[in-house]
């Protein structure tokens, strides 16, 4: 469907309204960083989610004051994992959770000095509906806790991190930029059919390019024979997926190269969900797509976990943070209640060709 958007900031415009309506409760570890102070007072401005800050409120406002950031404190919430109840509540809790892997009671009280810890119990124990952390920690130290504590939504299932990256005349989806370095075909699979779950969520119907170096049966060589077998895993596994591979980048995108390379296409050039072999080349493509192509990048969501609890680059603006949050606010709905074609407005599934 074809649509030409008047900004590339509609479809953030759209999600913001949404999120506005759901009132979501999304935790911020990092709660003395400067651009997650800034967030905060934008999204207490734009009321597209509840904040709530862990650590102690004095150092917190005494942080913020520093900065000069000025924030309605009434709008915010904080969880000070000192407070003896908090962490009475929350230690048992991880102990109880954790204690076949071998932690103690102690050890519980000891991961809880970690802020992403705190936040991601608040999300498993349901003080909190979503979180949102990597402003300041790498992507190891924000996702190991919710592997610990959240889990993925089945057994041995990846967790993988996608970027909307919206440009002003298309949305597309990239995946996977944050997690796994060298994923096999099976791990592809499992990709391919998170992200086009994660895509109908936001009202998308999605169109699946399995990325490579050839196209169709022009090449033959075990990268290339990794995409054809993961295409295969994920069509057999959910044969509804409109999914082709192994494409070149540009197969998959332009719809006159698309009719040369491969003729018989059914994405025919129109791709919005592009899956990358491997981590290296979705992590430099995002990059480059935001650097040089002046795209929005918002992610990387984390998908694959019961839970959302989402990563930051750590290049990203406070805009971005709160961009993030709306994103999250409304993931953390879909995963509540269910994917529901009629909640996203009609202008996300144009967006997307």
């Amino acid at each position: 469907m074809n649509f030409m958007p008047k900004t590339k900031t509609d479809l953030i415009s759209v999600v913001k309204q949404k999120a506005k309506k759901l009132g979501k409760r999304i935790i911020f570890p990092e709660s003395t960083d400067p651009r997650t102070l800034q967030a905060i007072k934008l999204i207490i401005k734009e009321q597209t989610a509840k904040p709530i800050l862990i650590g102690k409120p004095s150092e917190i406002q005494k942080k913020a004051n520093e900065l000069k950031i000025e924030i309605d404190w009434w709008k915010t919430q904080f969880l000070d994992p000192q407070d003896p109840k908090i962490l009475e509540k929350y230690s048992n809790a991880l102990f109880e959770l954790r204690k076949e892997k071998g932690i103690s009671l102690d050890d519980a009280r000891k991961l809880l000095e970690n802020p992403n810890y705190v936040g991601v119990m608040a999300v498993e124990l349901g003080d909190a509906d979503g979180m949102i952390s990597g402003a300041v920690e790498t992507t190891g130290e924000t996702v190991k806790p919710a592997l610990q504590i959240i889990k993925t939504k089945e057994k041995f299932h990846k967790v993988s991190g996608i970027f909307f990256m919206v440009l002003e005349d298309r949305l597309l989806l990239f995946a996977d930029c944050a997690i796994n370095i060298e994923p096999n075909s099976h791990d592809l699979a499992d990709i391919a059919i998170d992200t086009a779950e994660t895509a109908k969520r936001f009202g998308i119907e999605p169109k699946i390019a399995m990325l490579s170096f050839a196209t169709g049966n022009t090449a033959r060589h075990p990268f290339v024979d990794k995409i054809r077998e993961a295409v295969e895993l994920a069509a057999n596994r959910v044969p509804e997926l409109v999914i082709e591979g192994p494409m070149q980048v540009d197969a998959a995108l332009i719809p006159e190269v698309a009719e040369r390379k491969w003729p018989d296409s059914k994405i025919k050039g129109t791709a919005n969900v592009l899956i990358f072999p491997d981590l290296q080349s979705g992590n430099i493509a995002y990059k480059l797509v935001e650097r040089l192509a002046k795209a929005k990048a918002i992610g990387p969501i984390l998908q694959g976990l019961q839970k959302p609890v989402n990563d930051l680059s750590r290049g990203c603006s406070y805009h971005d943070i709160a961009d993030l949050a709306a994103f999250t606010a409304c993931e953390a709905e879909e995963i509540e209640y269910g994917f529901q074609q009629g909640n996203i407005p009609e202008i996300i599934r144009q967006h997307a060709i």
